[in-house]
């Protein structure tokens, strides 16, 4: 059967997409998109799923549909604004939603955070009862989205995996003393995140600052981390070092075909 992406001309021989590599169930599925792949011109170019980038609607339309096939369910996506708010995914399929992270126990829609340096998170319980998606840019792990996410889950914490997408690395992200003390009020142990530079600036790992959170939550089954949106220039889209590019999105949803095993 031809798909929307042959029509387009486009290859997905799998380089396009990642999948989180953790122990999660069976019928816990995840699909991460990279830049490539996609219908967008420069500076978007190609997979952008972003409708609020400045991209041809179109294009992005095209784009959302691509990632649509692959998955196979609806994806909710939300429109990010660097809070806290969780809401169930279900909602966000037909009213865009303001909000940073969604979970779902239905199996009918796909949680979904775009990204483009922020991260992005992906949840789920051991028993493959329930998953979930947050966007975590600085402001919002600040600001409790990972806490809130994983109490709307529902389940104790120490059932509870969590994978690392994309995110900006250790070795560029640069930030202000501002967000040191946000991070060093909450968490003391926060400063081994934070490598000085000088001047007053500091790289911050986000990685090592979400893994703090979540075990401060209960949460220790957690497993990613390893990609760095600015540097890896040819496979992710990254804000910081673009300004004008595009936003991938980081997938995760329960297959009700397929037992958990």
């Amino acid at each position: 059967m031809k798909t929307l992406s042959d029509s387009l001309g486009l290859t997905h021989n799998g380089k396009n997409f990642l999948q989180a590599d953790w122990p999660a169930p069976a019928n816990v599925k995840t699909l991460i998109s990279t830049r490539n792949g996609g219908a967008s011109k420069p500076p978007y170019h190609s997979l952008n799923v972003g409708a609020h980038v400045g991209d041809h609607s179109d294009d992005v339309k095209r784009n959302r549909q691509i990632i649509q096939e692959e998955a196979g369910v609806p994806v909710a996506y939300l429109n990010q604004i660097h809070s806290s708010t969780v809401v169930r995914a279900e909602d966000a399929l037909e009213t865009l939603r303001d909000a940073d992270a969604s979970v779902d126990r239905s199996g009918k829609a796909a949680c979904a955070a775009m990204t483009a340096d922020c991260l992005p998170v992906l949840f789920c319980d051991k028993a493959g009862t329930v998953v979930a998606a947050a966007h975590a840019g600085w402001r919002g792990l600040a600001g409790g989205v990972l806490q809130n996410t994983v109490k709307a889950m529902g389940v104790a914490p120490l059932e509870i995996m969590a994978y690392f997408g994309p995110a900006i690395g250790p070795d560029a992200f640069e930030v202000g003393q501002d967000v040191v003390d946000v991070f060093c009020k909450q968490y003391p142990e926060a400063e081994r995140a934070f490598e000085h530079i000088g001047s007053g600036k500091y790289l911050a790992d986000i990685y090592a600052l979400a893994r703090l959170v979540l075990q401060h939550e209960g949460v220790n089954m957690i497993y990613g981390g390893e990609h760095c949106t600015v540097l890896e220039r040819d496979t992710f889209f990254s804000y910081r070092r673009d300004k004008q590019t595009g936003r991938m999105v980081s997938l995760i949803w329960l297959d009700k075909t397929q037992e958990a095993v």
